[in-house]
C-alpha cells in the first residue's frame, strides 16, 4: 500500500485518530514510517482536499470519508437550493426506494456542481447524478455541513432525491 493510501486508511477507517479525527504527526513518524516532509507533501498535493493540518502542524486529519468512530464537530451551514450526489447506475433503484444513505461512511457526501458529482459517480461505475432539494431536507429536520472546496456533508436523505 502506498504512503498516501495508507494515510487515507489510517485517518478515515482505523481506530488510531481521536474523536475529532486528529493523529499526532509525531505518532505517524514514529509508528508508521512517515516523515514530516512526506506528510506535508501528501496533504498539499491531494487534489480532493481530504486532509488538513492543525494550525501548529502537530496533528493531521481527514476532513471527510470516515467510516470509523470519528465525529468531527462541523458547524451547520445553509446550502444552495440544490446539491448533487454522484453514484453508479446500479445503485439508483435502491436509492430511489430507500433514500440516499451514508452506507459505511459517517455522512452522505454531496457536491455543489453536477460536474463534480459525475466525477464521484465514475469511481463507482457508470455515473448517475442525483439532485437534492436541500430546503425539503431541512424542512424534514436535516442539516448540512460545508467543507472547503465545494463538499457538503449531511446525514441520510430520504426526501426528494431525484435523477437529473
Amino acid at each position: 500500500m502506498g504512503t498516501s493510501k495508507k494515510l487515507s486508511y489510517l485517518l478515515r477507517h482505523s481506530d488510531v485518530p481521536n474523536e475529532q479525527g486528529w493523529i499526532p504527526v509525531e505518532k505517524l513518524v514514529k509508528e508508521f514510517g512517515y516523515t514530516e516532509k512526506n506528510l506535508r507533501q501528501i496533504v498539499s498535493s491531494d487534489v480532493k482536499h481530504r486532509y488538513e493540518f492543525s494550525a501548529d502542524f502537530k496533528y493531521v486529519r481527514a476532513l471527510y470519508g470516515h467510516s470509523n468512530h470519528v465525529r468531527i464537530k462541523w458547524n451547520a451551514a445553509i446550502p444552495p437550493a440544490t446539491l448533487f450526489h454522484g453514484t453508479a447506475k446500479r445503485s439508483i433503484d435502491s436509492i430511489l426506494k430507500d433514500g440516499l444513505k451514508g452506507m459505511n461512511r459517517n455522512y452522505v457526501h454531496l457536491s455543489e456542481t453536477k460536474e463534480d458529482a459525475i466525477q464521484v459517480g465514475r469511481r463507482h461505475g457508470e455515473p448517475v447524478v442525483l439532485a437534492i432539494d436541500t430546503q425539503k431536507v431541512i424542512d424534514n429536520g436535516g442539516c448540512f455541513y460545508r467543507l472547503p472546496h465545494g463538499i457538503w456533508l449531511t446525514h441520510d436523505v430520504i426526501y426528494d432525491v431525484y435523477p437529473c
